[in-house]
């Protein structure tokens, strides 16, 4: 009878094991596992699906210079770092000369407005908070996001822009300009003329030229229409400046502050802001931040704006940011400051945020994938997209994380 007894309390307790956890208690210890709020977990590449052979020889050619001058490199999948790898430069002596040489990236000869001012570029105070210049639109429009899912951004994005302005000092104002909304903000499509196409050093680029005033939002909202709105892409920083100037009126909250609170606190993120000489967060090219801190933000979007059991930024907002909104340069197409690079495959999208000197965050969500890429050649063009998936993608030996421990 013993021995009975203790088979079937083996039995019960065998039964019990298999069941399934309360979902709360299965969320928390999945959470624990596999979100990196406190830093990422590391693994190898062969466990979760890569073949670091594959990835080593992309570095060597990183190292080389082969791909110009490359911070980091860092592969992220199934929740885990997997290949990290840093390339150090001497930015004091190779940018020396045109440190001290007034110019079009270097407007205020020292300062976080001189591009070649090594206590600010590309790494903030001697930290390693790196650039991610115009990756902070991507960011930008995330926090955005995150004020529309708690309804503390109230307005539609149908909103005309110039609600927030007061029109009767204002220059170039006609029907194109009052038709212009907040959805024209996020995609590139206000239509306001805007010279961002020339090279960051010649003086006619309006980016320069908005970063030498002393008031930007008025720099750019002055400009005269080119287009109507909707229609045509065209990159402009100063529009995404617009971002942060409109976030405040509209919410009466710092976009940097609000963005702490609610999505770099949330998810374990340091970070530096700079700001424009009124004292608005630069949220077209300010924001300094670690690449693994970075790839955070793509984890958030492959998990529909979940972190940790929580919703950091709705579902929706999510789907919207994504989907390709208007035809972009060089066969891109653009969502919500997120920029969307077709696949030769033809396996949708890969999800970016890019930014000068070859700063970039690479979602590929069919691998569940994440690349994050900083480095600071800027005073010529950097690899190219088309070069980094080609080298990234032959890499995946399986499809996505399914069966990883993770």
């Amino acid at each position: 009878m013993k021995e009975i007894a203790s088979a079937l309390i083996f039995v019960s307790l065998s039964v019990l094991a298999a069941l399934p956890l309360a979902e709360g208690a299965e969320r928390k210890g999945a959470d624990k596992r596999e979100w990196p709020t406190h830093g990422w977990a590391k693994d190898n590449p062969a466990r979760v699906g890569l073949d670091k052979k594959v990835l080593t020889a992309f570095d060597a050619d990183l190292a080389s210079g082969k791909y110009s001058m490359v911070d980091s490199f860092e592969v992220f999948r199934c929740g885990k770092t997997v290949y990290e790898r840093k390339y150090p430069h001497d930015y004091r002596q190779i940018y020396g000369r045109e440190a001290k040489t007034r110019g079009p990236l270097n407007a205020h000869l020292t300062g976080p407005y001189n591009y070649f001012d090594p206590t600010w570029h590309p790494y903030y105070h001697g930290t390693d908070l790196h650039s991610m210049q115009s990756v902070s639109k991507t960011v930008s429009s995330v926090i955005l996001g995150v004020a529309v899912t708690r309804g503390d951004f109230k307005a539609s994005l149908d909103t005309p822009v110039l609600k927030y302005f007061d029109v009767a000092k204002l220059k170039d104002v006609d029907d194109r300009k009052r038709r212009m909304t907040l959805r024209h903000v996020l995609t590139m499509s206000t239509g306001l003329e805007w010279n961002e196409e020339v090279a960051y050093d010649d003086p006619r680029n309006d980016s320069s030229l908005m970063e030498a005033a002393d008031d930007w939002v008025k720099y750019v909202i002055d400009k005269p229409m080119a287009q109507e709105p909707g229609r045509v892409f065209n990159y402009s920083s100063g529009v995404s400046e617009l971002l942060a100037y409109i976030f405040q009126k509209e919410t009466g909250q710092d976009i940097e502050e609000y963005g702490k609170k609610y999505l770099f606190n949330p998810l374990g993120m340091e970070h530096f802001w700079k700001r424009t000489p009124q004292g608005l967060v630069d949220t077209e090219g300010g924001l300094y931040l670690r690449g693994s801190d970075l790839a955070k933000i793509g984890y958030l979007y492959l998990h529909d704006g979940m972190w940790d059991g929580k919703p950091i930024v709705s579902k929706d907002w999510v789907k919207r940011s994504l989907a390709p909104f208007i035809d972009a340069e060089e066969g891109y197409k653009y969502g919500f400051k997120w920029w969307l690079f077709p696949r030769a495959d033809t396996q949708g999208y890969v999800w970016m945020g890019r930014g000068f000197g070859g700063q970039r965050l690479m979602v590929f969500p069919n691998e569940e994938l994440i690349a994050v890429f900083t480095g600071w050649e800027i005073l010529k063009e950097p690899a190219t997209d088309h070069e980094i998936v080609s080298r990234i993608l032959p890499a995946v030996r399986t499809k996505a994380c399914s069966g990883v421990a993770h």
